[in-house]
């Protein structure tokens, strides 16, 4: 027997889902009986938040996700940024987790590749910006 996935969402919690927006009107747990692609509102990275290398491949990532009708130059801007970063990177662990989220996203675990980058976040951020904004942020 498949097992189903549940998600309680808040009121006007936004859920997008296979390429449609959800937003209850009320508390509410939705539970999905076959395969689908989410993400919820506070894994969404606005546009203006994608300041960096990772964070931009993040969104594209996301855009993948949230709009699987137009993923096919998604995917092909985040097969050419794959390359760029992994180039440029020096760090061992930024390229060990770029290689890692790269493999999740050749197989098809898209979310699993943005969990792993947005891991990578802070140190991204401490290359480029030093410790001093990190303690004051």
């Amino acid at each position: 027997m498949k097992s189903t996935l549940k998600v309680h969402l808040r009121r006007n919690e936004r859920l997008f889902a296979n390429g449609a927006v959800l937003r209850p009107d009320r508390k509410v747990t939705i539970e999905f009986l076959n395969d689908v692609t989410f993400l919820l509102e506070s894994h969404v990275m606005q546009e203006d938040q994608a300041v960096t290398s990772l964070r931009q491949l993040y969104f594209v990532l996301q855009s993948i996700l949230i709009d699987p009708n137009n993923a096919a130059p998604a995917r092909a801007m985040y097969e050419r940024s794959y390359v760029l970063l992994h180039t440029h990177f020096r760090s061992e662990v930024l390229l060990a987790g770029l290689n890692e989220a790269d493999e999740m996203v050749r197989s098809e675990r898209v979310f699993e590749a943005m969990k792993i980058i947005r891991r990578l976040f802070p140190i991204e951020d401490e290359i480029m910006f030093g410790e001093t904004l990190l303690a004051a942020g």
